[in-house]
């Protein structure tokens, strides 16, 4: 592939088929890009393929990489601060259209890491707020997680009518309105 006259690579993602990469690709152009990488895949995948390609057209010390938005590029904090180092070990500069981040300032790189770290912060409050609640129900005698489906009756009863090979897998999933995966991991129970 030519290289385009600007020294970019750029990158655009959605995470299923029924997506559309309309939006990004159109920002992206709209900001000079012009070799615009693209795919339909999820963003927890280390297998992308057109990510990688961009990646390896990237060139150490004259490229900036660009993404309409910063999940485009990884969807965990952990993963987008990894690849930005990874960039920046290459002196690959990065930018976010969304989020008006450049890398490649001072500025840029400043705003990046408070950003990274506000966002470390409101996940571990999050984390910790969430086993607050959960020790404080618990301490209530509430149990967290889905409701039974079945009652211990039903349950003997279903198994005890399993056994009887004269009713059918069918029938008893429709008397408990159940699915035939549920019928069978309750079985084993």
């Amino acid at each position: 592939m030519a290289r385009p006259p600007l020294p970019n690579a750029y990158y655009a993602r959605v995470s299923t088929q029924d997506q559309n990469l309309d939006m990004q690709i159109q920002a992206l152009e709209k900001a000079g890009c012009e070799a615009i990488y693209s795919e339909k895949i999820t963003g927890t995948r280390a297998d992308r393929p057109e990510y990688l390609k961009m990646k390896d057209y990237a060139r150490n010390g004259k490229d900036t990489i660009i993404v309409y938005k910063l999940d485009r590029l990884g969807r965990s904090l952990k993963h987008l601060i990894e690849e930005i180092q990874l960039f920046a070990d290459r002196n690959i500069g990065f930018k976010s259209i969304q989020e008006n981040i450049d890398t490649t300032t001072s500025s840029g790189k400043l705003f990046f890491h408070i950003f990274a770290s506000i966002a470390e912060f409101e996940k571990d409050i999050i984390k910790e707020r969430t086993l607050t609640g959960l020790n404080a129900a618990r301490a209530r005698g509430r149990l967290g997680g889905r409701p039974k489906k079945l009652t211990d009756a039903q349950l003997i009863m279903m198994k005890k009518m399993h056994a009887d090979k004269d009713n059918s897998i069918q029938e008893i999933c429709d008397m408990f309105k159940i699915s035939r995966p549920t019928l069978f991991r309750l079985v084993r129970i």
